[in-house]
């Protein structure tokens, strides 16, 4: 009788070389478990018990996401180590604006051809980020499908699942007019804005991910090492404020950035207006508006600009807020507030430079106004 596995082994898929790789990983899938994991890796579903206890109401908020072409620097520069904790930060991002904090996480690997060491880099990225956070890596799913993916390619999404009381859920509903603005910095581009970013540095100025980025002031890191440093979690800064009455909304800063973001936590007729200038915009998205040649109205619609959470507070526990951010080691810029308007973020580009096109920190270089650019 032919042997069935040489056969899907000549088709593309090895299933004895999936089982090697996995059980590599076991060790690190266990190194995340959390008090509420309930059985072992392996399971066709995987068990968890919350602790409810002192919620009056709990709510479970989930989400799912990808780390996007940002995949396609990590083949490039052969290195997978990053992109793991990519994708747990920013599923936990993006349930903290709702004020949960995470319980556990689930992926999804898809490759042609699984590459056992790529295959364990990545998987120790999901389980650092996870323990980072405090959750469980609970399951997940590796799919071996030639000619579907190419060989080296690698596609990575997560599902993350947190918790809230619905007393502390924040959902835009109290914020109001005068409230202020507070910006938490990004860590680079995290993961948003690659296909454009991939097409400026190795189409354009036609860079390779070990050479150093002409106008970028950073003789440690090379473009490789730039473009993969991992996307910010907030959870350990913000986690103090859950619950905080001067904490009205948190917005997560990702594809579509300031422009897009913002406004869905707004409520109906307000608007968030942002003073250009009042933080400081990192080297790399100069470098990328001038030799993309990208109008300010798409690069603040496109990347973070440097900014990758905003906080929506009362003026009247400000100091408060602030000084608890501080407490956690954690700097915040005022870059605007919350106005009475017809939706969306309207920019004060007074500190916009208008010799190149690049939007600009420094302050007296440029020419005065504002520009709505409505969200929603």
């Amino acid at each position: 009788m032919t042997d069935s596995q040489d056969a899907y082994r000549r088709a593309g898929v090895d299933i004895d070389a999936q089982d090697a790789a996995l059980g590599r990983i076991k060790k690190l899938v266990r190194s995340t478990k959390t008090p509420g994991v309930l059985g072992g890796v392996g399971s066709f579903g995987g068990l968890f018990r919350p602790d409810l206890a002192g919620l009056k109401e709990p709510v479970l908020v989930s989400s799912a996401d990808g780390v996007g072409t940002k995949l396609m620097v990590a083949k490039m520069a052969g290195d997978y180590s990053t992109v793991g904790r990519d994708l747990v930060n920013h599923c936990v991002n993006d349930i903290l604006v709702q004020g949960a904090t995470p319980l556990f996480f689930l992926d999804y690997v898809g490759t042609g051809t699984l590459e056992p060491d790529a295959f364990a880099a990545l998987v120790k990225g999901l389980a650092d980020g996870c323990r980072e956070n405090g959750c469980a890596l609970l399951g997940g799913e590796t799919a071996e499908m030639p000619g579907f993916y190419q060989p080296g390619d690698y596609e990575l999404v997560g599902f993350i699942v947190g918790m809230v009381d619905r007393a502390a859920l924040l959902d835009g509903s109290r914020v109001r007019p005068g409230d202020l603005l507070l910006a938490l910095s990004s860590s680079g581009l995290h993961t948003n804005g690659y296909s454009l970013a991939r097409h400026v540095f190795f189409e354009r100025l036609e860079l390779c991910v070990n050479d150093k980025v002409p106008g970028v002031d950073d003789d440690r890191r090379t473009l490789g090492k730039i473009l993969l440093e991992p996307h910010r979690s907030y959870l350990s800064a913000l986690r103090p404020l859950l619950g905080h009455p001067a904490l009205h909304a948190l917005a997560h800063i990702t594809g579509g950035g300031l422009t897009d973001n913002l406004p869905r936590v707004l409520p109906a007729k307000t608007q968030a207006e942002i003073r250009v200038g009042s933080w400081r915009i990192p080297d790399l998205f100069h470098v990328l508006q001038k030799h993309g040649e990208v109008a300010t109205e798409e690069m603040f619609r496109v990347f973070n600009m440097g900014v990758g959470m905003v906080l929506v507070v009362d003026p009247a526990g400000v100091g408060e807020i602030l000084e608890i951010l501080q407490q956690q080691k954690q700097s915040a810029s005022p870059i605007g507030t919350i106005q009475t308007g017809d939706g969306g973020v309207v920019y004060d580009l007074g500190m916009v430079s208008s010799g190149e096109g690049s939007a600009s920190s420094d302050e007296g270089s440029a020419s005065s106004g504002e520009h709505s650019v409505n969200g929603r």
